[in-house]
């Protein structure tokens, strides 16, 4: 597991995260929760994946706004 300001690894939990399961502010993962992400599964603020659920901004094959979702807006 990685952790710091910059992690990366398998595990990665950081400020600037690289990682294939991360969670970070900025994250280049598989697998993310991030403030910002580029990424092929995440959660986040505003993100770039093939799947995702965002907050701000989302782009990628199958993004969806949370707040939506959630009937919050």
């Amino acid at each position: 597991m990685a952790r710091g300001i910059i992690a990366i690894g398998q595990f990665g939990c950081g400020i600037v995260c690289i990682a294939q399961f991360g969670i970070g502010v900025f994250s280049l993962a598989q697998f993310t929760v991030a403030g910002f992400a580029v990424a092929q599964f995440a959660v986040a603020y505003s993100l770039i994946a093939q799947f995702g659920l965002y907050l701000a901004r989302g782009y990628g094959q199958l993004v969806f706004d949370l707040s939506k979702l959630l009937g919050v807006s």
